[in-house]
């Protein structure tokens, strides 16, 4: 694992010296696979759930070198072909060491859609794509699953933003990767994605295709103590001192969201300072902030009035049981119930605000949140 210059990870996972807790989940996960038991990952975004995959798939790779672990990130995909073609590129090839006798296996098992090899131009590894027509695409992702199957190899694979196939517009998506998925014995799944309310819904109601068929797990922030002493040890490493109420000041701002709290930390960490002060963590918040204003601005000036006015009042309370009741609405003088519901589900579904049921309505960014607090009523 190659050094890096400051333990912070804000992109990509680096390795298990730069990541912090979860030791339940991923002793919870790594058991579940291993038991042959389908996982589905609940997180909200920016919480850490593909660091834990792929921090789950390092522990594996560990213990059982003969597993084959992959990630497939399908939130760019809008149908079963681009699924299709994303799940060839990522698997198919790479269950075995290349050889030329596996690239005409697979180009005789797939010979219907015209396979073509490629080389990744910085690894070098050979990529297959499949010229997959819409009219084709469920022939060609049930022939990616039986060849997954008939590969023998015993296989991992984390599907994350699983609810996306909500968005394919094909009404049996549900009920059609089920049954695909049913017929690879040798494959656990891990289905991850940070919409909870459609991820539950697919997975706990009765009469939705993939009732049951998962171990459900939420992830929710890292216990502040642990994350704690990971962090003042990497300061201390670099005498520097990050005190314990500095640390809850960053934790409770950000809400304990791991991306958000190592931003700030990454930029604390680059200063040349021996002290971490409260107002040096309040300062590097606001030109974290700073840096993000013509964005928000542009995102604010997106939305309707109702809507603008429903997230600045919402930032101002910091959380809101019932943003429909009569006190709240009179305090920042919004629109009648039925506009205040209608701006709720819009920004619910641009995810710039969270429901929680043991406590309300929020903005989910807490740097948005901040910015916001700045806007004159």
């Amino acid at each position: 694992m190659v050094k890096i210059n400051n333990p912070f990870v804000i992109v990509g996972y680096k390795g298990e010296r730069y990541f912090c807790d979860r030791k339940n989940e991923t002793a919870k996960i790594v058991e579940a696979l291993h038991n042959e038991r389908n996982v589905t990952l609940v997180a909200p975004r920016r919480m850490g759930k593909t660091g834990l995959i792929h921090h789950v798939f390092e522990q594996v790779k560990r213990a059982e070198n003969d597993v084959k672990c992959f990630y497939i990130d399908i939130y760019p995909t809008m149908s079963l072909a681009e699924l299709s073609k994303l799940m060839a590129s990522g698997i198919i090839g790479n269950l075995d060491s290349p050889s030329e006798a596996i690239w005409h296996k697979i180009q005789s098992f797939f010979g219907a859609f015209r396979p073509a090899i490629s080389y990744d131009p910085l690894t070098g590894m050979p990529q297959l794509m499949l010229d997959v027509k819409p009219e084709n695409e469920q022939l060609s992702l049930k022939q990616i699953f039986e060849y997954i199957a008939q590969s023998g190899r015993r296989c991992y694979i984390a599907i994350d933003e699983f609810q996306q196939i909500m968005e394919y517009g094909n009404a049996n998506v549900e009920a059609l990767l089920r049954s695909f998925i049913q017929r690879v014995p040798n494959v656990s799944f891990i289905f991850a994605g940070s919409r909870q309310h459609i991820l539950q819904q697919m997975f706990a109601l009765a009469n939705r295709p993939f009732f049951h068929s998962a171990q459900m797990l939420s992830l929710g922030p890292i216990d502040q103590r642990e994350y704690f002493a990971f962090a003042a040890g990497y300061f201390a490493k670099r005498n520097q001192e990050l005190a314990p109420a500095e640390f809850d000041a960053i934790y409770t701002e950000m809400r304990g969201i791991t991306w958000h709290i190592n931003v700030v930390l990454n930029r604390l960490y680059a200063k040349p300072v021996q002290n971490i002060t409260s107002n040096l963590v309040s300062d590097t918040i606001d030109e974290i902030v700073d840096e993000q204003h013509d964005f928000y601005q542009g995102l604010y000036h997106s939305l309707t009035y109702n809507e603008a006015t429903l997230l600045r009042a919402l930032a101002r309370e910091r959380t809101v049981k019932s943003p429909l009741a009569v006190a709240f609405s009179n305090r920042y003088n919004l629109p009648a119930t039925s506009s205040i519901r209608t701006a709720l589900r819009k920004l619910e579904r641009l995810q710039l605000i969270e429901h929680e049921l043991d406590s309300g309505f929020r903005v989910y960014d807490p740097l948005l949140a901040r910015w916001l607090l700045r806007l004159r009523w």
